[in-house]
């Protein structure tokens, strides 16, 4: 293999493996934004994993596994806002208990799919699909537009995320949520529907990121399918500055790290846990460096894991 088609080659893998991490990682940015640090998000993936595997599986159609997989890391996380905002509850607690959770419901509903895979029309829907004139760019047209139908979702999902956030009115109502709820409900806006709507679809885009491991990245139903991908998006958020464009380099970076610890393995005698160490050691570095820095743009939501009750303003 030469030095070129090696870089192309890690590149895509790096694409590959680090779609699930993108949408994990937007749907615990866009419910941070809001003020809700939901824990969960590994929980909510394995929920996701275990009912989209399952529909795609009955069905033999992959959108419904998808959806499926959607509407399941929602109802996820809705538990965890009704907890949160509701009964106003501890939120660490609260994400921390929705991961357990997740993890016991998967594995008592995937004790009867064990070994079980899902049929050829499910899996070539996933084939990688050229992107015309993108597709021939050298290197990168291989790497970025010769991937599979979800990996191009991941791309929409980002960028209309942060126009969403950045250029709208209503994504400026949900940073003043996530910023001061106070000064946003005396401004008319309504709290309460905002961190329920949009922990929701930090839910639901949690809930892909798990159907994708599981149809996907392993076409065939394993305990804990996910290992540990929703710590590291939890870990990404810091990394990439709750900004969704930094997610896409963030998410394609650490999925990286597995590929090239996988390659490397081969030529040199590297453990591949020093690489599954890497995207902690590097998130803890930078959460050092936004401390001395103390730039505003870095910094999470002032509101970030704090209950609100209007009563108390």
């Amino acid at each position: 293999m030469s030095f070129m088609s090696m870089i192309t080659f890690i590149l895509a893998g790096a694409v590959t493996a680090g779609t699930p991490l993108l949408f994990a990682t937007l749907g615990e940015i866009i419910t941070e934004k809001v003020g809700q640090l939901n824990l969960g998000v590994e929980g909510m993936m394995l929920i996701g994993a275990v009912i989209g595997f399952g529909a795609a599986l009955s069905t033999g159609n992959p959108v419904f596994g998808i959806i499926a997989g959607m509407v399941a890391g929602a109802g996820g996380a809705l538990i965890f806002a009704f907890l949160t905002i509701t009964l106003r509850a501890n939120q660490i607690v609260s994400g921390l208990s929705l991961t357990i959770f997740g993890a016991g419901f998967s594995s008592f509903l995937g004790q009867k799919l064990i070994g079980q895979a899902l049929s050829d029309s499910v899996r070539n829907s996933f084939t990688p699909v050229k992107i015309p004139l993108l597709g021939d760019i050298p290197i990168l047209g291989s790497a970025f537009f010769h991937q599979n139908i979800l990996v191009y979702a991941g791309y929409v999902a980002a960028v209309l995320m942060g126009f969403y956030m950045y250029k709208t009115r209503l994504g400026l109502n949900l940073r003043t949520v996530g910023e001061n709820p106070g000064a946003a409900d005396t401004a008319g806006i309504n709290v309460t529907m905002y961190k329920y709507l949009h922990i929701l679809l930090g839910g639901a885009l949690s809930g892909i990121a798990g159907a994708y491991m599981s149809m996907v990245t392993v076409p065939s139903w394993q305990e804990g399918v996910t290992g540990g991908r929703g710590w590291i998006a939890v870990a990404l958020v810091i990394f990439v500055t709750w900004n969704p464009f930094k997610a896409m380099l963030g998410s394609y970076f650490f999925g990286g790290l597995s590929i090239l610890g996988l390659y490397l393995q081969s030529h040199v005698p590297i453990p591949q846990s020093i690489f599954d160490m890497l995207p902690y050691l590097v998130t803890i570095i930078v959460l050092i460096i936004i401390s001395i820095k103390k730039s505003k743009e870095n910094q999470p939501p002032k509101a970030l894991g704090e209950p609100y009750f209007r009563e108390e303003r």
